[in-house]
């Protein structure tokens, strides 16, 4: 019989695979309604008009970063800059509302901001792109690797 920490060992890739393509899905489709005004647009309805500073900088953000997060494709950089973004948005729209984000409506930006913090130091976790794209540039033939040198 398997130990439950050995279990949960097992499942620790897996388990933050799940939380990163979560965090990554929700944070794309605040990019999107921003964008594209789909899912509800953003504030309510429509979306920001392009180049408008800030908001529309931040949506373009959170689209790419959403994705690329979702995705496990550069997801330390992605969720370094992401991370970043909503730390921005915190302190400069939320934190002058109020002290907490409880009070100034904040709390998605600080989960956010929180969540790609942990992504950067912990990594994509299983099923991320960059593992396979990393596995495909190390698994060369032997005859390659050779040549390789001989050429150098």
């Amino acid at each position: 019989m398997a130990s439950p920490t050995l279990d949960a060992e097992r499942a620790r890739p897996y388990a933050l695979a799940l939380f990163r393509i979560v965090i990554g899905l929700l944070f794309a489709c605040h990019g999107a309604a921003s964008l594209f005004g789909v899912f509800g647009g953003a504030m309510g309805g429509g979306s920001i008009p392009a180049g408008t500073w800030p908001g529309w900088y931040a949506a373009v953000i959170q689209l790419v970063g959403g994705v690329l997060v979702l995705t496990g494709l550069l997801t330390r950089p992605a969720a370094l800059i992401s991370s970043g973004s909503m730390a921005y948005a915190y302190f400069s729209v939320h934190q002058s509302n109020a002290l907490l984000p409880l009070q100034n409506g904040g709390e998605a930006s600080a989960l956010y901001c929180w969540a790609f913090l942990l992504l950067v130091f912990t990594g994509p976790g299983a099923l991320a792109l960059d593992q396979h794209l990393g596995a495909r540039r190390t698994a060369r033939p032997a005859g390659d690797t050779q040549r390789a040198s001989v050429a150098a």
